[in-house]
């Protein structure tokens, strides 16, 4: 998969809010903003 770039689409993937529900971006579509952060070796011992 190629580097995304600022302000490329993200691709839709859906993660779990508690054991029967899933949040993915498809359900915030035309509705709000998301920005995605990610923290590569957050809350890693060390």
């Amino acid at each position: 998969m190629a580097m995304p770039n600022v302000g490329d689409k993200a691709p839709d993937f859906s993660l779990p809010v508690s054991r029967e529900q899933k949040m993915g971006l498809q359900d915030f579509l035309g509705k709000k903003n998301v920005v995605l952060a990610f923290y590569p070796l957050d809350f890693t011992g060390g």
